[in-house]
């Protein structure tokens, strides 16, 4: 089946699940699946490029992960420091956006030092947006922004009266982003695991049973063809 080129989602959020899963399949260190993962960024970066997606957003650590394992969290961190150094050429020929959300103060200060390095040097791209989501969770960002429009409430400069979802979303940590068109979730596990909380409303949701790590340019572009078939009414009958 060909792609409609007019029905391309604009904007696709993936949660990228399965690494250890894959790993112990094969007998692996849980570490062997964050790198071969890694590789299926790569990939689906590609993809998008290739199929007219304009953002990406990929929930690679939650607010919930720091209860792992710590060599496991100092591995990811190594990963995610290498994934910035080494493909950020990549955002340059493609001229895509990097972009992180979620409590960076939480990360490690190296790390939020490349997040922001990468994030300047690709500032003023317009080709594409890579946004990853790090020590996040929607609840936390739901908190956040419940407390920055509190302060403003309390400063003065924002009058209850005036609070509605257009608010709302614009104290969210990338109010610019349009919500997701579609969201993947890897590993065949049927939930949303606290991502998007807000901006998921009417996204349309695929599930598939490949573990992250297999998960590349075919499988984006299968779930892709699955959203064309779709018919999204946004409480409209059919």
């Amino acid at each position: 089946m060909a792609l409609d080129p007019d029905r391309i989602p604009q904007h696709v959020a993936i949660i990228m699940d399965g690494n250890g899963r894959w790993a112990k399949s094969r007998g692996l260190m849980r570490i062997k699946g964050h790198e071969e993962g890694a590789n299926s960024v790569r990939a689906i970066v590609r993809a998008c490029r290739d199929n007219g997606v304009k953002f990406l957003t990929l929930y690679a650590f939650s607010v919930e992960n720091w209860v792992r394992p710590k060599a496991e969290i100092r591995g990811l961190m190594v990963l995610l420091r290498k994934y910035l150094t080494e493909n950020e050429y990549e955002l340059h020929e493609n001229e895509v956006r990097f972009r992180a959300i979620g409590r960076l103060h939480d990360l490690p200060k190296n790390i939020q030092n490349e997040i922001q390095r990468v994030e300047k040097a690709t500032l003023n791209y317009q080709k594409g947006t890579l946004t990853l989501a790090l020590s996040y969770g929607g609840r936390a960002e739901l908190t956040d922004a419940v407390r920055a429009i509190a302060q403003e409430v309390k400063s003065g400069s924002l009058d209850p009266a005036v609070i509605d979802e257009a608010v709302i979303a614009r104290h969210l940590y990338a109010p610019d982003i349009p919500d997701p068109d579609l969201m993947i979730r890897t590993s065949g596990e049927m939930r949303i695991s606290n991502f998007l909380l807000w901006q998921l409303s009417y996204t349309e949701l695929y599930i598939t049973e490949k573990f992250w790590p297999e998960f590349r340019e075919a499988a984006f572009v299968e779930a892709l063809e699955v959203y064309q078939q779709r018919q999204r009414r946004f409480g409209d009958i059919p």
